[in-house]
């Protein structure tokens, strides 16, 4: 994948926006089947142009609307809002405390930089496939929640285009979600506590939570790889005090002289489990258990949520296919089927999907001037021709179900009314 140069930015979205963004699925999206009046009109967006210049408020009639003054303003990042009560581009125009969210997708964010404290490899904005694991821990933690907990049928995870994933949930019972309900989800999947100075985050005792349960069940699956040999994270003694300080003074001596005669982290790493059992059934105290070894699972590996990005109903986040304009990648869905296989590093930037569009048209004349002219040109679809086309299939896929779903209510509520 090529170098991406942020001073062509502006060239290249303007390609993109004509030729590449997949405006009809979108639109698709965002109307969710035209059934409540005024819905797509009534949704802000918003956009960030060149020099940081950030315009809220922006809403459209339609799709072709929306094309138009996309194409126009050349933004380097869209973001969504809430659908409002009135038409947020006339929210001046409303009296005061009338012009309110009335509702949004449920979103959530994670962001590798909240892991700094845990990951060895990078540091704030930087990424490599070996803390990548940490973000799809978080998928399949967050995701098997929402769908198995709570029932939510419509997720949509997007990669954000440079550290971290979004999630929107957007079955039609969730877009209506009240701010003290949605707070009620993100702290049921919070286990991670406390700021910087906070040493020990994650607080279990002999009752656990099935969804704490469940997680580590999940984390268990990457534990080994990802923090003992990867991340290395008793490596050394500034690396293993860290540990120590989660568990109990008393073990630390004994610990301290295992982790010095052992040659790896996977050894520290059954040395201290063996050290809690032994412990565990020595005495009758109730501070050994084996969730003192699942506290420290869950600190370095459970996922770290942006709490105020999900309680907000009004809040904006960056929209799918936006491009990051520090990166140049597009923010593409993930396909849920193949969390594993996903990896940002492989994400198309925009200046690869226009070069291919750019050598695909050139292959097309050529062939053109090749053939007889009678023949019917088969225009495919641009983006077809480029790398974002697998990613706009996953998005198809999601909206497909999401149509289905909606006919299925349909159905579900004329049959009710013929009951009568």
């Amino acid at each position: 994948m090529e170098a991406f140069d942020p001073t062509e930015l502006p060239e290249l979205l303007k390609l993109y926006y004509r030729r590449l963004f997949p405006y009809a699925q979108y639109y698709r999206w965002l109307n969710y089947g035209g059934v409540v009046k005024n819905y797509f009109q009534h949704r802000e967006f918003s956009f960030t142009l060149k020099d940081d210049i950030y315009i809220r408020y922006q809403s459209f009639n339609n799709q072709s609307d929306l094309e138009k003054e996309v194409q126009k303003m050349n933004p380097y990042k869209i973001d969504i809002g809430a659908v409002y009560s009135h038409r947020p581009n006339q929210h001046n125009a409303v009296k005061l405390g009338a012009f309110q969210a009335q509702e949004k997708e449920m979103v959530f964010d994670i962001d590798m930089t909240d892991y700094d404290d845990v990951r060895r490899c990078c540091s704030s904005a930087d990424i490599c496939s070996k803390c990548w694991t940490l973000m799809t821990m978080a998928i399949h933690i967050i995701d098997r929640a929402l769908k198995e907990d709570f029932g939510f049928k419509h997720r949509l995870w997007v990669y954000s285009g440079r550290r971290g994933v979004h999630c929107w949930v957007c079955d039609e019972s969730v877009r209506k979600l009240s701010s003290a309900v949605r707070s009620g989800i993100v702290e049921y999947l919070s286990l991670v506590k406390g700021g910087q100075d906070v040493k020990k985050k994650v607080h279990l005792n002999e009752k656990i939570h099935p969804f704490v349960r469940k997680s580590i069940n999940i984390i268990k699956k990457y534990f080994e790889e990802y923090a003992l040999v990867n991340q290395d994270i008793l490596e050394n003694k500034e690396s293993w005090d860290k540990i120590l300080a989660l568990v109990p003074e008393t073990i630390h001596d004994e610990l301290q002289q295992s982790f010095q005669k052992s040659h790896s982290s996977l050894q520290r790493w059954e040395h201290l489990k063996k050290t809690i059992s032994k412990h565990q059934n020595n005495t009758k105290n109730d501070k050994y258990g084996p969730w003192l070894e699942w506290e420290i699972m869950l600190q370095y590996c459970f996922p770290r949520l942006d709490v105020n990005v999900s309680k907000g109903i009004n809040h904006l986040l960056k929209s799918p296919f936006s491009v990051h304009p520090k990166t140049g990648r597009i923010c593409v869905p993930i396909d849920l089927q193949k969390i594993d296989q996903f990896d940002p590093i492989t994400v198309p930037t925009i200046s690869f999907i226009c070069h291919e569009l750019d050598a695909f048209s050139t292959k097309e004349e050529e062939k053109e001037e090749n053939e007889a002219e009678s023949d019917i040109k088969h225009r495919t679809r641009d983006y077809k021709k480029t790398s974002l086309a697998p990613y706009v299939k996953v998005f198809e896929q999601f909206l497909e179900n999401l149509d289905k779903s909606r006919k299925g209510e349909l159905l579900k509520k004329s049959d009710l009314q013929k009951d009568f």
